[in-house]
């Protein structure tokens, strides 16, 4: 039998670089992962030494916004599986950047799946939409299911919007094999410093490490989140594609542990070796002009579909994006305190 091979789009993210670390441990799959020519490497450092080996994993260079790239790379790979994780996917950048945010996530999206329609390749497809696209919800529609209406709050979760309309058309209109999710707030080791819980583990690291004075600066603090593991994200993924996949199908995923970021923060500096000294100061910087601030999934569609349930608690999640702080900064980095 053929070995599958696997188009990760986006490879050098947080979800990217995991999901490729998960299909190397349960897959016998090729895994080729698409990346601009000034992606930064640091998530996938650990698979360098197997890409210049050959050994299963491999990059390819590839841009959202260049339709030819994407061929090249659709011609190249002729994939099985497509997981389209590459995106603009900052809220808080997205304000400052709206214009390349939606490009590069809705047209960016429409351009791969244009490509991979053309394709004599015939794939599964995962795209990648957000929680972000239900926005500002009322309490009364809480938990959030998949019918549940789209507010978005953001040039980034109008962007999703857009990217999950965009699977949804191609599987109904041209009988494509896509699927699109919205994963709700999801973490873990390698968690871009621009979000909430990271930066302020980085921030704990950084005090712990003499870098900068005990002060945490944070942004609004009063969000509710349901939080999930990374590592329990890309394994969902993986069952998305593999378990019946249903063209045309929409899924919510997520934890079950939800709290504010506030009650975040205080866990995370309950962690600290310094608990004693830390003290939090708002910085009008990393506030948003409107927050989603109900972000409570209603997952039983997937889970019953997939059988997949979360498996790895806030308490490890939380402990080992910590841990992975203290590590880059013990490496002697310097880092901005973003």
């Amino acid at each position: 039998m053929d070995v599958k091979r696997a188009l990760i789009t986006g490879i050098t993210g947080m979800v990217g670089s995991h999901l490729a670390d998960y299909l190397l441990e349960h897959t016998d799959w090729e895994i080729h992962g698409m990346c601009r020519w000034r992606s930064p490497m640091d998530n996938v450092q650990h698979l360098i030494p197997r890409v210049n080996a050959g050994d299963r994993v491999h990059f390819i260079y590839g841009d959202l916004r260049d339709a030819l790239s994407l061929q090249n790379v659709v011609e190249r790979v002729q994939p099985d599986y497509v997981f389209h994780l590459a995106a603009q996917s900052y809220p808080k950048t997205s304000f400052n950047a709206p214009i390349e945010t939606l490009d590069t996530n809705i047209n960016g999206t429409s351009r791969l799946l244009e490509v991979l329609r053309r394709a004599t390749c015939d794939p599964v497809i995962h795209v990648c939409a957000s929680s972000e696209v239900f926005g500002r919800v009322p309490k009364e529609k809480l938990p959030i299911h998949e019918e549940v209406g789209f507010h978005p709050a953001s040039p980034y979760a109008i962007s999703k919007v857009g990217t999950d309309l965009v699977g949804r058309f191609h599987a109904e209109a041209y009988d494509q094999k896509v699927m699109t999710t919205r994963m709700f707030t999801h973490t873990g080791p390698r968690r871009g410093d621009v979000f909430a819980e990271s930066t302020f583990a980085k921030q704990i690291a950084m005090i712990e490490g003499d870098a900068i004075p005990p002060v945490i600066k944070v942004g609004n603090l009063e969000s509710l989140r349901t939080w999930a593991d990374v590592r329990d994200a890309v394994r969902a993924y993986y069952m998305l594609v593999t378990v019946n996949p249903t063209p045309g199908e929409y899924y919510n995923i997520g934890g079950t542990y939800s709290c504010t970021i506030r009650q975040m923060l205080d866990h995370l500096i309950s962690l600290s070796t310094r608990k004693d000294e830390i003290t939090v100061a708002i910085d009008p910087e990393r506030l948003r002009p409107i927050d989603a601030d109900l972000q409570i999934p209603n997952t039983i569609k997937f889970q019953q579909h997939t059988g997949w349930s979360p498996q790895i608690p806030f308490e490890t999640t939380m402990q080992d994006l910590l841990d992975y702080w203290r590590e880059r900064v013990r490496s002697g980095a310097s880092f901005w305190t973003r």
